[in-house]
Order: structure tokens, then sequence, then C-alpha cells
């Protein structure tokens, strides 16, 4: 049985139902700016979208109310039940199928069903797509694209000698200025979720069906790398230890015709939290999230793609460019 004390727990007291409903009205805006309990006023689409709705946290639930309607308020079910036209367990159980709560459910299935993966994979000459996306030079300023890669081609680049001077200058860093400023202007990057004319959310030209899930200060990477690797519900893609040297860029797939690139990343949010007790850096829910490419020799690739013809020359843009600075 869903209920409303266990949604509460999983959206924020409330809040992420709030931003779930306001970004079908507003999908390319920051609907929700939180300030400790309170939010800015935000735009209110019941009310001619006039930026007069108001979201503040009282006793543990964010309740919310409009500037100028008097009897516009309540508390995140009231609003969902405005929005949906449900209420009672039907209102509960369309949130937490929506929003991916997973309340309930024993087995969550995240990405592809694994069953169907297997059936496909004994198939012959089976057709693997590789997922594309754009990659930009240095440095993190640059927001327009070099050219559309592939998976397989950022594997070999992180792979290779190509970022190992840069990688290794970045850990021999100990003031955090000096690190920051460091990986910003010397480290080529990409936006694993797709290709852009311009890094910019709203200028996404295709979606890979790609997310880039960051764990940041990570006291074990071993043991971490090997449970996400032996995740049951999540396919790794790639996997590889960010620049720092203290992280992990973990880059996972789903199916975006089934769920929207915001609410996939909170649920595997949720899912993380429960399952593996860590927190995972929020940038993540931007489609056009920048991912540096570091020196890795042990960087994971799904099989599946090691079958998949590569040529010889795949790294040349990599090392190529190296060899000229």
């Amino acid at each position: 049985m869903i209920n409303e004390r266990d949604i509460l727990a999983k959206t924020n007291y409330g809040l992420n139902i709030y931003a779930h409903i306001l970004q079908q009205y507003y999908p390319n805006e920051l609907v929700v700016h939180l300030s400790g309990k309170e939010c800015k006023q935000v735009r209110n689409p019941f009310n001619n979208n006039k930026p007069t709705l108001e979201l503040n946290n009282v006793d543990g639930v964010f309740l919310y109310s409009d500037l100028e309607l008097p009897d516009f308020k309540g508390n995140p079910f009231d609003f969902a039940a405005f929005y949906y036209g449900l209420s009672d367990d039907k209102l509960l159980e369309k949130l937490n199928d929506e929003m991916f709560l997973q309340i309930g459910k024993k087995h969550i299935q995240y990405g592809k069903d694994k069953q169907e993966e297997t059936t496909e994979s004994k198939e012959e000459n089976q057709t693997i797509h590789v997922p594309r996306f754009s990659l930009y030079r240095c440095p993190v300023s640059n927001i327009f694209p070099d050219k559309e890669i592939n998976l397989i081609e950022v594997y070999l680049g992180i792979k290779s000698n190509a970022y190992k001077d840069q990688t290794d200058y970045l850990r021999g860093l100990k003031d955090k200025e000096q690190i920051r400023r460091y990986k910003a202007n010397h480290f080529d990057y990409v936006t694993f979720s797709g290709s852009f004319s311009k890094r910019c959310d709203n200028a996404l030209l295709n979606h890979s069906g790609l997310l880039t899930i960051d764990f940041d200060h990570v006291s074990n990477l071993t043991e971490l790398r090997s449970k996400l690797l032996q995740d049951e519900y999540l396919e790794t893609e790639l996997l590889f230890v960010s620049p720092s040297g203290d992280g992990l860029k973990w880059i996972i797939s789903f199916d975006n015709t089934k769920a929207t690139h915001q609410n996939f990343f909170q649920a595997v949010a949720n899912y993380i939290k429960e399952v593996y007790c860590l927190e995972i850096d929020k940038s993540g829910k931007d489609i056009s999230r920048a991912c540096f490419l570091p020196f890795d020799p042990e960087v994971f690739i799904n099989p599946k793609y090691l079958n998949t013809k590569i040529q010889e020359n795949e790294t040349s843009m990599f090392s190529q460019k190296h060899k000229q600075a």
C-alpha cells in the first residue's frame, strides 16, 4: 500500500512533485529555485503563467499558495490532484509510477528488459547501435562542439595516453582553485547525453539515450566500481575514474521514449540513495552536462561494443591534437 508519508520521503518533502508537474509546462526552464526551506516565486500554469506561485516548507511538507488567488493553496498532493484529476490511491499510484519512486516494488526495472537483451544478444549478425554525442575542445568556456563522436572513440581516447600528462599534473595539485582552473582549461570534454549545436539544453539536436552519473570524493573507488558493474537494474555503458582521481563517472543507458531525461535522472538518484546510500551530483539532470575526458587505462566499456568493428584511426582526434599542442 502506497502512502503519502513514503512519497514525501522520496520527493524532498513534496518539492519534487511540484518540480515534476511544472516541468510538463516549462520543460526548458529551472522551475524550482530552492534556498534553505523557501523557494523563490515561480510561474503558476494555473494562473496564466504568472510568477505568483509560492512554495514553503511548513512542518516538513512543502505547501503551495498563490499571491493572487487566495483559495489556490494546499499540499503537494492537492497540487498533483489538480493537475492529474485523480485522488486517493489512484493519485498516489500515478505519482509512484510516473516519478519512478518504486515504492512497494520488489524488482526495479530502469533500463531495457534484461531478458529482451539476452534474447537479442543470441541473434546472429546483431547490429549494435553505438551512442553518439558532441566533443568539445578545451577550455570548458568553449561551448561550440568540435565534432560528433561515439562511445567507442571516447573509450579508446580515455584508455590511450592522449590525456595522461594533463591527468598526472592535475592529480599533483593541492590547491582547490588551481585544480578547478587547470581542469577547466586543459581537458577536452563531451556531452554524453547528446549532440548539440552549442552546449545548452535547448540546443539539443539528438539525445543519445545516455545519462552521466557523477560520484565525487569516493572513499573506496575499487569497491564502488565493482558494485556498479554488478548492478542488477542499471546497465553500465562506460565507467572511468574522474580527472581528479577521487571520483567515478558512470555512463548508463535508458529508453528515452519511456521517460524524460530529468525524470529518469531523479529515479536513478532515488535508487542510488536507497541502494548505495550515496548522494549523486545533481548536475546530471542537465542534458548538456559537460564531462571532462581524463586518462584511465582501466576504463570499462560495455562488452557488447567490443565486437563492433573499430577503425585504427579512431583515437587520432585525441592523439593528433595533443601532439600539435
